[in-house]
Protein backbone atom coordinates (compact mmCIF):
# COMPACT_ATOMS: atom_id res chain seq x y z
CA UNK A 1 0.00 0.00 0.00
CA UNK A 2 1.01 3.72 -0.75
CA UNK A 3 1.84 5.67 1.57
CA UNK A 4 -0.20 8.88 1.88
CA UNK A 5 0.97 12.41 2.73
CA UNK A 6 -0.22 12.81 5.88
CA UNK A 7 0.65 8.74 6.72
CA UNK A 8 4.22 10.17 6.09
CA UNK A 9 4.10 13.40 8.02
CA UNK A 10 2.77 11.48 11.10
CA UNK A 11 5.60 9.30 10.56
CA UNK A 12 8.06 11.89 10.51
CA UNK A 13 6.68 13.53 13.62
CA UNK A 14 6.51 10.49 15.16
CA UNK A 15 10.09 9.97 14.78
CA UNK A 16 11.77 12.86 15.34
CA UNK A 17 9.82 14.56 17.97
CA UNK A 18 10.93 12.00 20.86
CA UNK A 19 14.37 11.72 18.87
CA UNK A 20 14.55 15.34 19.29
CA UNK A 21 13.24 15.13 23.18
CA UNK A 22 15.78 12.64 24.17
CA UNK A 23 18.88 14.50 22.07
CA UNK A 24 17.71 17.43 24.17
CA UNK A 25 17.46 15.59 27.61
CA UNK A 26 20.49 13.96 26.93
CA UNK A 27 22.70 17.10 25.99
CA UNK A 28 20.77 19.05 29.04
CA UNK A 29 22.46 16.10 31.10
CA UNK A 30 25.71 15.45 29.90
CA UNK A 31 26.53 18.72 28.07
CA UNK A 32 24.89 20.98 30.97
CA UNK A 33 24.73 19.37 33.82
CA UNK A 34 20.80 19.24 34.06
CA UNK A 35 21.09 15.59 35.65
CA UNK A 36 17.47 13.75 35.65
CA UNK A 37 15.75 12.66 38.67
CA UNK A 38 13.61 9.63 38.64
CA UNK A 39 10.43 10.57 36.96
CA UNK A 40 12.81 12.75 34.26
CA UNK A 41 14.17 9.00 33.61
CA UNK A 42 10.13 7.82 33.16
CA UNK A 43 9.46 10.15 30.83
CA UNK A 44 12.46 8.89 28.51
CA UNK A 45 11.30 5.51 28.17
CA UNK A 46 7.74 5.61 26.03
CA UNK A 47 9.85 8.36 23.97
CA UNK A 48 12.83 5.50 23.08
CA UNK A 49 9.37 2.83 22.44
CA UNK A 50 7.92 5.87 20.15
CA UNK A 51 11.19 6.10 18.34
CA UNK A 52 11.55 2.25 18.12
CA UNK A 53 7.63 1.79 16.82
CA UNK A 54 8.08 4.75 14.61
CA UNK A 55 11.50 3.26 12.88
CA UNK A 56 9.74 -0.45 12.60
CA UNK A 57 6.27 1.76 11.06
CA UNK A 58 8.94 2.70 8.10
CA UNK A 59 9.40 -1.02 6.83
CA UNK A 60 6.86 -3.05 8.19
CA UNK A 61 3.03 -3.30 7.30
CA UNK A 62 0.41 -2.12 8.78
CA UNK A 63 2.36 1.23 9.14
CA UNK A 64 -0.22 3.00 10.39
CA UNK A 65 -0.50 0.54 13.40
CA UNK A 66 2.90 1.08 14.03
CA UNK A 67 2.68 4.89 14.37
CA UNK A 68 -0.25 4.89 15.97
CA UNK A 69 1.34 2.92 18.65
CA UNK A 70 4.33 5.47 18.40
CA UNK A 71 2.12 7.78 18.95
CA UNK A 72 0.08 6.31 22.12
CA UNK A 73 3.69 6.15 23.54
CA UNK A 74 4.41 9.72 23.04
CA UNK A 75 1.41 10.51 24.63
CA UNK A 76 2.25 8.16 27.84
CA UNK A 77 5.57 10.11 28.02
CA UNK A 78 3.64 13.47 27.83
CA UNK A 79 0.95 12.49 30.74
CA UNK A 80 4.09 11.06 32.49
CA UNK A 81 5.55 14.67 32.13
CA UNK A 82 2.15 16.22 33.27
CA UNK A 83 2.33 13.98 36.78
CA UNK A 84 5.87 15.30 37.03
CA UNK A 85 5.58 18.99 36.33
CA UNK A 86 2.42 18.85 39.18
CA UNK A 87 4.80 17.25 41.51
CA UNK A 88 7.58 20.13 40.79
CA UNK A 89 4.75 23.39 40.68
CA UNK A 90 3.28 21.49 44.54
CA UNK A 91 0.33 20.76 43.24
CA UNK A 92 0.08 16.99 44.57
CA UNK A 93 2.97 14.85 46.13
CA UNK A 94 4.94 12.51 44.12
CA UNK A 95 5.12 8.81 44.38
CA UNK A 96 8.61 8.44 44.84
CA UNK A 97 11.47 9.64 47.05
CA UNK A 98 14.17 11.29 45.36
CA UNK A 99 16.43 8.69 43.83
CA UNK A 100 19.72 8.86 41.70
CA UNK A 101 21.37 6.14 39.79
CA UNK A 102 25.03 5.44 41.24
CA UNK A 103 27.61 5.11 38.60
CA UNK A 104 29.49 1.74 37.91
CA UNK A 105 33.44 1.25 38.86
CA UNK A 106 36.08 2.71 41.10
CA UNK A 107 35.17 3.12 44.84
CA UNK A 108 31.66 2.71 45.50
CA UNK A 109 32.13 4.79 48.13
CA UNK A 110 33.35 7.47 46.78
CA UNK A 111 30.75 7.04 44.03
CA UNK A 112 27.96 7.58 46.23
CA UNK A 113 29.12 10.25 48.05
CA UNK A 114 29.77 12.37 44.96
CA UNK A 115 26.79 11.34 43.26
CA UNK A 116 24.59 14.78 42.40
CA UNK A 117 21.38 14.75 44.36
CA UNK A 118 18.38 15.01 42.31
CA UNK A 119 14.69 16.02 43.38
CA UNK A 120 11.98 14.95 42.02
CA UNK A 121 10.06 18.05 43.73
CA UNK A 122 12.19 21.01 42.00
CA UNK A 123 12.91 21.87 38.45
CA UNK A 124 16.29 22.36 37.88
CA UNK A 125 15.59 24.74 35.11
CA UNK A 126 12.43 26.39 33.13
CA UNK A 127 11.88 28.78 30.17
CA UNK A 128 8.92 31.02 30.89
CA UNK A 129 8.17 29.53 34.28
CA UNK A 130 7.57 25.52 32.63
CA UNK A 131 10.17 23.34 34.01
CA UNK A 132 11.25 20.97 31.31
CA UNK A 133 8.97 18.20 32.45
CA UNK A 134 5.93 20.85 32.27
CA UNK A 135 8.03 21.24 28.16
CA UNK A 136 7.66 17.57 27.55
CA UNK A 137 4.11 17.34 28.42
CA UNK A 138 3.04 20.19 26.13
CA UNK A 139 5.48 19.15 23.37
CA UNK A 140 4.53 15.36 23.48
CA UNK A 141 1.07 15.84 23.85
CA UNK A 142 0.78 17.93 20.87
CA UNK A 143 2.64 15.61 18.96
CA UNK A 144 0.87 12.20 19.85
CA UNK A 145 -2.41 14.34 18.98
CA UNK A 146 -1.31 15.31 15.78
CA UNK A 147 -0.10 12.21 14.31
CA UNK A 148 -3.26 10.53 15.36
CA UNK A 149 -5.46 13.25 13.77
CA UNK A 150 -2.81 12.83 10.47
CA UNK A 151 -3.56 8.85 10.66
CA UNK A 152 -7.05 9.56 11.44
CA UNK A 153 -7.48 11.62 8.09
CA UNK A 154 -5.74 9.12 6.38
CA UNK A 155 -8.53 6.89 7.39
CA UNK A 156 -11.11 9.19 6.30
CA UNK A 157 -9.25 9.93 2.47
Amino acid sequence: MIETPSERLARQIALAIPALLLAGAYIGQYGFGLYPCEMCLWQRWPHFAAVGLALVGSFAAPRTLWVGLAALAILASGGIGAFHAGVEYGWWEGITACANAVEQGGDPLDAIMNAPIVRCDMAPWDLFGISLAGWNFLISTLAGVAVLVLLARRSRA
